[in-house]
């Protein structure tokens, strides 16, 4: 402690418990600045720093004095801002591993918030291990978006970062007899930041010590109030910064063959590499643009599989390609009307992002390729605009327009938003829009409106929500997992938090009361589609342990419209075209009670494990009549040195009817992956995962116990639906070199195998596969 005063003696010790949060920060130009980045803090400059100290308890109970000392030394030059940071742990506490990028969640790891625009709103996230492996992304308030388990508590507390962006910036760590310590490097470049001569930027920085399961920060900031990150400091007097030419040049090549049976025999089409690049350019310290020509937007590892509890919700995938990435905070919106992923083969695009007079601006033209054309002749154009202007209080308003062109027809949606804070646990959002959509001539226009109030707070707090989507509002630039509906959630919660060092050190228990409507019946007087009440809990424990239950009661008004292409075959009868089928009425209401287990553990050094359960009583939508369920997700990641990780992973969905006990549906998808960091820009990597899916003759087990016909929508011709299943296995392998974003070798093989029966392994027969490299360079000027 004595030594890291002496480091800051020139420039000040800032403690956050006495909240010392505005910050002079020194600046120091070479040769003053000379600092070589290898997690060593024995340069002159770091005694010429300030010291930020006093850490304070955020999680899992805020407002307590840090158990572990941490002290962050501060200064900037003309081109870049310099961290260092002291972080104390008892001896062999620490948790560390040499790691692929965005991959230290089991590590002991430090987080900076920076916010150069001060709005209270949105930071960037620089996050380090001891070892200076970086995890990056953005933090944006307002998403809704704070983890936990599917059906756990309503949780306070700081929102989710997006780790998807990646920032170019320099850090190196080493583990030391006290701790550790961590040396990080920003440059302007990487930066957006106002034109003003004189600034001042909002910082706060997170410590996460997962030996004891804690969360520290350098501002005692509460879980109680609705923003985090307007209870950041700011570092002050930033003057004269240089971002200098921002270009950055990124050139690269991909090429790929794919391999199928042909003819009796294995056969590879090569197809000629291909070459493309993305240029970005500052073209004001506030504002960026970027462009791409013939991007490459391959992925390199598959969507993992993913289960949905009612198949009328679309299944959401985040947003992995480069290019997409690079300000895409700025992109957000409520209802996500903004879905970068639609833009599937684009040719071209180009972007501007950035900041001016208090309004974030986002802007993205893109040209797609022909094949994703409904007529395969055109090359369907996107436009798509997000602009948001700061009020006071870390508030917003925000506007976003879209559309998609696709020869003569069109999609265009444009909404306004807004999010208000006010008596720092309070805030309001407010969304209203709608869509025009021109199909062959025909124009259809449809609104979509929303309106969230929250309350946070310390022990009490609640949210009322309501959202309703016209089943003609179309966001071909969007994503809408469930359309057609008005859907209405009130929930209450209480927390309780344990003394300091006992077993129990948090218990939140809430209250949801949801329900559904059609959005067109809803003027009809029609009653609800679905209401629920669940029961939640959610408590953590001394060390990192976490745990909930929940009781879930629910009752389902048969789907008309989900069921459209459903019919029954006539007794004695078939599905022959000309004989007599029935309608597909079903039985009016399912009444659901199921029951709700999760555990996670601590990050152990080397272990971690967590277990999802859900049994009970649930609607079986193969049939739509009653069944007993069973969905899990059982996970384990061992760790068995520094540098090997080995993750399992198995779900389980499992229908059976209530009638009889037979099995209606169940599917299974284990998955196995393997990483190796072979140095710090290398690692290997093989994946494995096997999907089962089997699914009985469907029958209307509810009520008359005759066959359920479906339509083909393409013939119009009904046919039973028999008993089916399918057994795939999937095998991805890669080699990475990523010694800085932007600059990448990849190179990978897929193999995807089938087999007659489920988790037999023994008669998989492989039905296709591929390798591809790409090869990129990332040129900064």
């Amino acid at each position: 402690m004595i030594a890291a005063f002496v480091f800051a003696l020139a420039a000040g010790v800032f403690s956050g418990r006495e909240n010392q949060l505005h910050v002079p920060v020194p600046r120091l130009d070479p040769p003053a600045a000379m600092v070589t980045v290898d997690g060593v803090l024995d340069e002159e400059a770091w005694r010429q720093a300030a010291l930020l100290t006093g850490f304070s308890q955020y999680s899992p109970v805020d407002g307590r004095p840090a158990a572990n000392q941490t002290d962050v030394l501060v200064f900037y030059s003309a081109t870049t801002i310099y961290f260092g940071v002291k972080a104390h742990a008892a001896p062999g506490a620490v948790h560390a591993t040499l790691a692929n990028r965005d991959r230290i969640d089991a590590d002991d790891s430090i987080q900076i918030f920076l916010n150069p625009f001060n709005d209270g709103r949105q930071a960037l996230v620089f996050g380090v291990n001891p070892y200076g492996i970086q995890a990056d992304g953005a933090l944006v308030e307002g998403t809704g978006r704070r983890g936990g388990a599917v059906f756990g508590a309503l949780e306070s507390g700081r929102e989710e970062t997006d780790l998807t962006p990646d920032y170019v910036f320099q850090s190196r760590g080493r583990l030391t007899d006290y701790g550790y310590e961590v040396e990080i490097a920003i440059p302007f470049k990487t930066l957006r930041f106002p034109a003003g001569r004189t600034q001042s930027w909002a910082l706060n920085i997170a410590r996460r010590v997962q030996s004891d399961g804690l969360e520290d920060t350098w501002t005692p900031a509460q879980r109680g109030k609705s923003s985090f990150l307007s209870q950041s400091g700011t570092l002050d007097g930033l003057s004269d910064l240089r971002r200098g030419l921002v270009l950055d040049l990124n050139p690269f090549a991909t090429a790929k063959t794919d391999g199928a049976p042909s003819g009796g025999e294995w056969r590879y089409d090569a197809s000629r590499p291909e070459l493309g690049g993305n240029v970005r350019w500052g073209v004001t310290p506030n504002l960026t643009m970027n462009g791409t020509i013939n991007p490459d937007f391959s992925q390199v590892e598959a969507d993992a599989g993913q289960f949905t509890f009612d198949p009328r919700n679309a299944l959401f995938f985040p947003e992995k390609r480069p290019f997409f990435l690079d300000g895409a905070e700025l992109f957000n919106t409520p209802n996500n009307l903004i879905y970068t992923r639609r833009i599937a083969a684009p040719e071209a695009a180009v972007k501007l992002t950035g900041k001016a007079a208090g309004t974030d601006i986002a802007v993205l033209s893109a040209m797609d390729d022909r094949s994703t054309s409904l007529s395969g002749l055109e090359r369907p154009l996107f436009s798509i605009l997000r602009l948001q202007h700061d009020l006071p209080r870390s508030s917003k308003v925000g506007v976003a327009y879209t559309d998609r062109i696709d020869g003569p027809d069109a999609n265009r949606v444009f909404a306004a938003d807004a999010r208000l804070l006010f008596g720092s646990i309070y805030n309001l959002q407010v969304q209203a829009g709608g869509s025009r959509t021109v199909t062959s001539g025909k124009a259809i226009t449809a609104p979509i409106w929303q309106a969230i109030f929250n309350r946070d707070g310390r022990h009490f707090g609640y949210r009322y929500q309501t959202t309703g989507i016209h089943e003609d509002f179309h966001a071909a630039s969007g994503f809408i997992s469930r359309g057609g509906i008005i859907n209405t959630n009130v929930t209450h919660r209480a927390t309780w938090f344990g003394a300091a060092g006992a077993p129990l050190q948090s218990w939140t228990t809430s209250v949801l009361l949801n329900g559904v409507w059609q959005y067109r019946r809803v003027a009809l007087g029609e009653r609800w589609l679905e209401k629920k009440a669940h029961f939640n809990n959610s408590v953590k424990l001394a060390g990192g342990w976490q745990a909930g239950v929940s009781a879930l009661f629910e009752s389902f008004a048969f789907d008309e419209t989900f069921y459209r292409d459903y019919a029954l075959q006539a007794p004695g009868g078939s599905a022959a075209p000309g004989q007599q089928i029935l309608p597909f009425t079903g039985t009016p209401h399912i009444h659901n009670d199921d029951y709700v287990v999760t555990l996670d553990t601590p990050q152990f050094s080397r272990f971690s494990a967590s277990i999802f359960y859900i049994w009970g009583h649930d609607e079986n939508f193969f049939e739509w009549s009653p069944a007993s369920i069973v969905f899990a997700t059982y996970a384990v990641d061992w760790r068995p040195n520094g540098k090997l990780r080995i993750n399992t992973q198995y779900q389980l969905q499992s229908y059976e009817r209530r009638s009889d006990g037979s099995t209606v549906g169940v599917r299974k998808i284990p998955r196995l992956t393997v990483e190796y960091q072979v140095s710090r820009p290398i690692f290997l990597r093989v994946i494995g995962e096997y999907d089962s899916r089997e699914q009985d003759t469907l029958r209307d087990d509810s009520r008359t116990g005759l066959p359920i016909l479906i339509r083909d929508p393409a013939t119009g011709l009904y046919a039973p639906s028999m008993a089916s299943e399918r057994h795939r296995f999937r095998v991805d392998t890669l080699f990475s070199y990523q010694p800085t974003p932007g600059t990448v070798v990849f190179a990978g093989y897929s193999s995807l195998l089938a087999e007659p029966e489920g988790l037999r392994f023994g008669s998989l027969r492989r039905t296709n596969d591929g390798f591809f490299l790409k090869v990129s360079y990332l040129i900064r000027l």
